[in-house]
């Protein structure tokens, strides 16, 4: 489910550098962990965990300046490369 987030952010030498807190249905989450950036054309998307181990995606879109905000829920957590694969 994408909706528009508002979101608190850290800023540098650009505007969404890493998200701090995020706004959902009223509650304002903390953000615990970034664990993935990635780039598309025209976005920045974090995966991110928020204090209560939930897991979310926000997407800074920078052709008009918006936050969007999509709920994984607990059980979507990123999968570990195990360096023993295939030993």
């Amino acid at each position: 489910m994408n909706n528009r987030a508002r979101v608190e952010t850290y800023s540098s030498y650009a505007y969404a550098v890493a998200p701090r807190a995020f706004y959902s249905e009223g509650l304002r989450h903390g953000v615990q962990e970034i664990q993935s950036v990635w780039k598309t054309p025209g976005q920045i998307h974090f995966y991110l965990r928020d204090e209560h181990d939930r897991f979310f995606e926000l997407t800074f879109d920078e052709r008009v300046e918006e936050w969007s905000l999509r709920t994984f829920g607990e059980t979507c957590r990123v999968a570990q490369v195990s360096t023993t694969a295939g030993l």
